[in-house]
């Protein structure tokens, strides 16, 4: 069954709000959206790995980030691609966490911490972080939804099914149903605050690029589950295959462009490589949502 606006009666719901992060933060979703920047600390990350495993490299790439119109950093110390060597718990921390002790004390951004870790989550926010992004949506370690509801942190619940890709529902939009239904009873079991979260469907996680595609035409009704939308669509898979462009780094201008279709859709905050780039794509894209607005005004 498709999820239509009949079967979904709160698909236009505004979800347009102030999303309440760690350490007394906020991010205002109202009118704009925003970019997060993806901070790889990492030697294998499938698009810039190794550029910024040093500490030192990676404060400066997130601190460029801000810089260029970045309103939160995703620091990630575990590479996501398939086929990616696992890291001990030890290992990522050695990683993240002096850059993000770092960050902390040099901008004013928020800091997200990428991990499925609930240690790692723990420790990143004593560190200085404002947000949890856990890629497995709560589904491997529950527990991430009670330090981020102690801390008062964000959290990021993402779709994925990594391995699962011959297992998603038919219906994309009911397998994001399904899968952040049960993330959300997680949370709200660990009494976390539903203005502290933010979903993302997880474009290129044990999907092929049919699912992704379907996603990226379907994405307004991901609206009815009622929260914030995060698109982390950059230097994907399926971008290359619709382009043409074989490598990662190649694939931004295809990134922007998603930028604007999904924020039309209804995207709120966008996590992407090139910050500049998808920065300007943002703006074209609230500049056209702002007429519409006005637009709208003068009918009524």
């Amino acid at each position: 069954m498709r999820y239509s606006q009949a079967t979904t009666a709160d698909l236009g719901r505004d979800c347009n709000i102030i999303w309440k992060v760690g350490h007394g933060r906020s991010l205002d979703l109202r009118g704009r959206g925003h970019i997060m920047a993806i901070v790889n600390v990492t030697p294998d990350s499938f698009s810039d790995g190794g550029r910024f495993v040093d500490e030192g490299r990676a404060v400066d790439h997130g601190l460029a980030c801000v810089e260029a119109g970045a309103a939160i950093l995703d620091i990630g110390g575990e590479s996501t691609r398939p086929g990616a060597t696992e890291v001990t718990a030890s290992e990522e921390q050695d990683r993240v966490l002096p850059v993000i002790e770092q960050l902390a004390k040099r901008t004013e951004a928020l800091i997200s911490i990428d991990t499925y870790r609930a240690e790692t989550a723990r420790l990143a926010l004593a560190a200085g972080a404002h947000i949890i992004n856990d890629v497995h949506g709560l589904h491997r370690e529950p527990d991430i939804a009670s330090i981020a509801a102690k801390a008062g942190a964000g959290l990021c619940i993402m779709h994925t099914g990594r391995g699962r890709e011959a297992e998603i529902l038919p219906d994309v939009i009911a397998d994001q149903m399904k899968f952040m239904r049960t993330a959300l009873a997680i949370a709200d079991a660990a009494g976390l605050h539903r203005e502290g979260i933010v979903l993302d469907p997880g474009f290129g996680f044990a999907k092929n690029s049919h699912h992704d595609l379907e996603l990226m035409a379907r994405f307004e009704e991901l609206r009815g589950l009622g929260l914030p939308l995060l698109a982390g669509t950059s230097r994907k898979r399926f971008i290359g295959g619709v382009t043409g462009r074989e490598l990662a780094a190649d694939r931004d201008v295809g990134t922007a462009a998603t930028t604007v279709l999904l924020r039309l859709a209804g995207a709120a905050i966008f996590r992407v490589h090139n910050v500049a780039a998808n920065w300007e794509a943002l703006a074209v894209a609230d500049a056209v949502l702002a007429a519409r607005r006005h637009a709208d005004g003068d009918a009524e």
